[in-house]
């Protein structure tokens, strides 16, 4: 994996690592998915609930949630300045919660980076998605 370096601001960079991080989550890659998400990482799913990253990654891992396909369907668009940076989209999801069906959905996406104290690494630490019905 090419990490972003050190004081790197540089949105293509970033936008790989989101697009990484989006493929791993379909993946189920744990030992990647570990790596991209800080350790105090909080999701706001769509339906409006937070999902801490021991729930949410353990979801992915056990197959609780499941993605069989979450891709951007924008562009990212990137800002970065000094260790945090935002990323914007709109993506495309089908999902399976708990073993039901899978549902399809559009989202916004604002997905908050830090960069990580101890590895240097850009790692996802807030993630917002909000369904788009247009």
């Amino acid at each position: 994996m090419a990490d972003i370096a050190v004081g790197a601001t540089d949105p293509g960079e970033l936008d790989q690592q989101e697009r990484r991080r989006l493929a791993a989550l379909v993946a189920a890659d744990s030992a990647l998915l570990d790596d991209l998400h800080a350790d105090d990482f909080i999701l706001v799913n769509p339906g409006g609930g937070e999902w801490d990253r021991a729930f949410y990654l353990g979801g992915i891992a056990d197959g609780s949630i499941d993605y069989r396909r979450f891709e951007a369907v924008t562009p990212l668009q990137v800002m970065a300045s000094d260790g945090v940076a935002v990323v914007r989209y709109r993506s495309a999801i089908e999902i399976a919660i708990g073993g039901g069906p899978y549902v399809s959905l559009i989202a916004w996406h604002l997905d908050c980076y830090r960069q990580d104290e101890q590895s240097n690494r850009w790692r996802c630490v807030w993630s917002q998605a909000t369904r788009s019905d247009d």
